[in-house]
């Protein structure tokens, strides 16, 4: 679900110089697009549209709403790029407006706000407690088991939006806590505190389950259902 870059032997640019280029490739085409090249803007947001698609799902929970967020989000996006000044990545800037999107749309169909739920600290937040097994680390064979794609999904729907999107942007899209702290418009301390509390909850919804299966298991499994489950883009 995280993709993957290059081959063995495949000559590649240190973390530094390969983001410090995107940017710069990032830049250009916006000075583009801004310019006239509209056609330029797919190219621009490509990349991303996977993990945009996740983060408004994360918020809607169905296939055809996160699509419908998405679409009117880049809209919003083309519309407002001539704002976007490059403080902070364009896939946080990205992520900001899809994820307003669907907390518009979340809001307007059930006339609730998301809440922002207590800081609180429980530590340094950003682990799984050693005393129960990982929710991350399924073995990819199990997931082949009906039952157990039923509870994965159930368990993720009975998590609250708040913490839904910070399991999303951290455990499955990879973002830093900085960049999911950007996005989802909170502190870095509560970033941590919800994403311990999403583990921890995903840990006890699926319950006794997690006990049997061995924390050797592959972590591309439980990523690739997920994405097929929210509908295989």
């Amino acid at each position: 679900m995280i993709p993957t870059e290059g081959q063995d032997g495949e000559q590649r640019m240190a973390p530094a110089e390969s983001a410090a280029s995107s940017a710069a490739r990032e830049r250009e085409l916006i000075d583009r697009i801004l310019g006239g090249e509209r056609e330029l803007f797919h190219e621009l947001i490509q990349p991303y549209e996977r993990g945009l698609y996740l983060a408004a799902y994360s918020v809607l929970l169905k296939q055809e709403d996160a699509e419908d967020a998405v679409q009117d989000a880049v809209i919003k996006a083309f519309q407002g790029l001539k704002n976007f000044r490059g403080e902070a990545r364009l896939r946080t800037w990205l992520t900001v407006i899809v994820l307003n999107e669907a907390r518009s749309r979340w809001r307007k169909a059930r006339g609730e706000p998301l809440e922002p739920l207590a800081e609180g600290d429980p530590e340094s937040g950003d682990y799984t407690p050693a005393v129960l097994a990982d929710w991350r680390f399924i073995p990819s064979r199990e997931l082949d088991r009906q039952e157990l794609r039923r509870a994965l999904h159930a368990a993720m729907a009975k998590l609250s939006p708040e913490h839904r999107e910070v399991l999303i942007l951290r455990d499955v899209r990879g973002l830093s806590v900085a960049e999911t702290a950007a996005a989802t418009g909170v502190s870095e301390g509560l970033v941590k505190v919800r994403l311990f509390r999403a583990r921890l909850s995903m840990q006890k919804l699926l319950g006794p389950e997690l006990g049997s299966w061995k924390a050797a298991g592959s972590q591309g499994g439980w990523k690739a259902w997920l994405l097929g489950k929210a509908g295989g883009r």
